[in-house]
């Protein structure tokens, strides 16, 4: 079985060069672990992207400063009061706003988070 592939022909050598932004995958998961800390925690490369955006809504609602950069780093602060509730309206945009529960559970030994969103 053969993979498919791209071909590329012609008489022009391609050069250049390509950035690679963050994934979102990875992004979303650090993100809600940033509960865990004291202070606060920089992530660079973050992509912006819905499920981003969304994700450092609900994280301020819990008592998380999020600060968004144009250099794609996110500067996140942590609070000493963290509300524990992970409200419905953020929680039912993404399949990845379960990621909290965890976290809060281990600061603060209580969480109420919705059943997530997203697409399907």
């Amino acid at each position: 079985m053969s993979l498919p592939y791209f071909e590329i022909s012609g008489g022009t050598r391609l050069r250049g060069s390509v950035r690679i932004s963050g994934a979102k995958n990875a992004a979303l998961p650090i993100m809600a672990a940033s509960i865990l800390c004291e202070g606060e925690v920089i992530l660079h490369d973050v992509p912006n992207v819905a499920d981003v955006v969304s994700l450092a809504e609900l994280l301020n609602k819990l008592g998380v400063e999020v600060e968004r950069r144009g250099d794609g780093a996110m500067h996140l602060v942590v609070r000493d009061e963290m509300n524990c509730h992970a409200e419905y309206d953020i929680v039912r945009k993404m399949r990845a706003s379960i990621c909290v529960l965890g976290p809060l559970l281990a600061k603060r030994q209580k969480a109420r988070v919705s059943m997530p969103g997203g697409c399907a």
